[in-house]
């Protein structure tokens, strides 16, 4: 007995291809022939619209007063040679202008405390939403130098020993690295454990942990009468990186 043509699906069914995946399908199987069949182009164009999605927010998750920035993913540390073109980037929401912005204004503070507490809130912002600033970005948001943002930082984090999470510290590009000496003096100025550093210096146990050995392993060479040098040498790392150890560890035995 033959089965009674399905009118709907015969007529219709050609409906649930016009959409915007099949037409990216198309588009790549035609101008990239050799890249696969069917179901690679498929695959291919919902890869591309994850990425489409994700970098698109509706215009009411974004307010007066906000900002749609491209920071770079937490989880994708700098490799040597590779440009931010093939980075991972992830989109965050900043608070550009905020009410507490005005308020500084109307209460006449000065222009670089208001600098700072906003590129401090910005940093914070884009680190809880997984996406981390450099001091390049912050120049931009902010319409200043890049070296004027990293001095406001770097300033704030030694006097506070409070470390803002921004991609000159987490991801050690740039000028940031007085998260090191943060750290170090957590564990052996105040005897805070790894646990507690990783959450007050948004770092994982493993880095903190790390810092602190190379740390450890500095401190023995120069100890034993080793010069910058020589340390860098035995312990293959950069004379510039043993340095900075280095006036960590005076620090620490003259706090004054």
């Amino acid at each position: 007995m033959m089965r009674k043509p399905d009118y709907a699906r015969t007529h219709f069914a050609s409906q649930q291809a016009k959409n915007l995946r099949c037409a990216l399908a198309q588009r790549m199987g035609e101008e990239f022939p050799r890249l696969g069949g069917g179901r690679i182009l498929d695959l291919c164009a919902e890869l591309v619209l994850e990425v489409v999605d994700a970098h698109l927010k509706p215009r009411d998750h974004v307010r007066h007063g906000q900002v749609l920035w491209l920071a770079v993913d937490i989880n994708d540390p700098p490799r040597r040679y590779r440009p931010i073109a093939k980075t991972r980037l992830v989109p965050v929401v900043l608070d550009l202008s905020a009410p507490e912005d005005i308020e500084d204004r109307l209460k006449r503070t000065p222009s670089d405390e208001r600098m700072l507490r906003k590129a401090v809130r910005l940093c914070r912002q884009s680190h809880e939403q997984g996406g981390l600033l450099s001091n390049c970005d912050l120049a931009e948001l902010l319409s200043t130098h890049d070296t004027k943002v990293a001095a406001l930082l770097a300033n704030f984090e030694q006097e506070t020993g409070t470390l803002v999470p921004r991609r000159a510290n987490l991801h050690d590009v740039g000028s940031g690295v007085s998260h090191k000496r943060i750290i170090c003096l957590k564990r052996y100025r105040d005897g805070k454990d790894s646990l507690s550093i990783a959450r007050e210096t948004c770092h994982s146990v493993e880095d903190v942990d790390r810092y602190l050995a190379q740390f450890e392993r500095i401190r023995a060479c120069r100890e034993q009468g080793f010069t910058i040098e020589q340390t860098a040498y035995f312990l293959g790392c950069g004379k510039r990186l043993v340095r900075e150890y280095d006036a960590i560890r005076n620090q620490l035995e003259d706090p004054q």
